[in-house]
């Protein structure tokens, strides 16, 4: 478990994109992940993901998702944490962010193109007035960015943040520098920070990314990793207990050391 602010989840979060399209790949895997993701199946792989270990998803607040998640707990769903990214435009922001924790959200981050726009505007006052927000409705308050150097100047500007998201690659950049300059990054921060992009948006195989990145992360640190289970009806599992408990477990040994 790892601590978001007064909020404690399992490492591993499960990403929403696949279970939406977003497949940042290619429109044919997005046609794919649209046709394959059903609500039942979302709620399927939701369950699945209870059972393996996983708590929460990291979820937008919108409203069709706030439906999806009303009706899985409706249903008796297991998985028992909503974390919001609320992909709105700015004027909307703040009352989505009432709204998701009104609806069920635990906590919410900022999404990463929301903060990148604001921070490439020199708009830090709004990123602040964001964080204040959530944290006025009495939920950790998290952001997330694609840069490898917004949250370090969020932390010396004193945003009042709880924890932070961040992506191991920039839009249409999968290298692998740009990889170590995020990790480079999370290694910097204090607070917990949940890695994104792990897989590369499923241009890595779980065993090669898991076992580069995991034992680079700190025991307060979590990672986000989304699940396209059309080609592999055994993803959820070996994206966590196979994998990732053995590389916890080789965590926890490093920080011992």
């Amino acid at each position: 478990m790892i601590s978001l602010g007064k909020l404690k989840v399992g490492r591993m979060l499960l990403g929403s994109n696949p279970f939406f399209g977003v497949a940042h790949a290619s429109k044919k895997e997005s046609d794919e992940m649209t046709a394959f993701f059903t609500r039942e199946k979302v709620m399927e792989v939701l369950d699945e993901a209870f059972a393996n270990g996983v708590t929460a998803i990291w979820m937008p607040g919108d409203p069709p998702m706030v439906d999806l998640w009303t009706e899985y707990k409706a249903k008796g769903g297991k998985l028992p944490t909503w974390i919001v990214q609320n992909v709105v435009s700015p004027d909307r922001m703040k009352a989505n962010m009432t709204e998701s924790v009104r609806k069920g959200a635990a906590a919410i981050s900022v999404p990463g193109d929301a903060i990148d726009r604001q921070v490439r505007a020199g708009k830090w006052d709004v990123v602040k007035d964001w964080i204040e927000h959530i944290k006025s409705l009495g939920v950790p308050a998290g952001m997330a960015s694609h840069s490898p150097t917004t949250h370090l100047e969020a932390e010396r500007r004193g945003i009042p943040t709880d924890f932070y998201c961040q992506c191991l690659y920039m839009p249409e950049d999968y290298s692998p520098e740009r990889r170590e300059a995020a990790l480079k990054t999370i290694a910097q921060i204090e607070k917990p920070v949940i890695a994104f992009k792990v897989l590369a948006a499923g241009r890595l195989a779980p065993e090669e990314a898991f076992n580069y990145v995991i034992p680079k992360l700190k025991p307060k640190d979590g990672l986000c990793v989304g699940v396209f289970s059309k080609h592999n009806a055994d993803q959820v599992r070996k994206n966590t207990i196979d994998q990732v408990r053995e590389d916890t477990m080789l965590v926890e040994m490093l920080s011992e050391k």
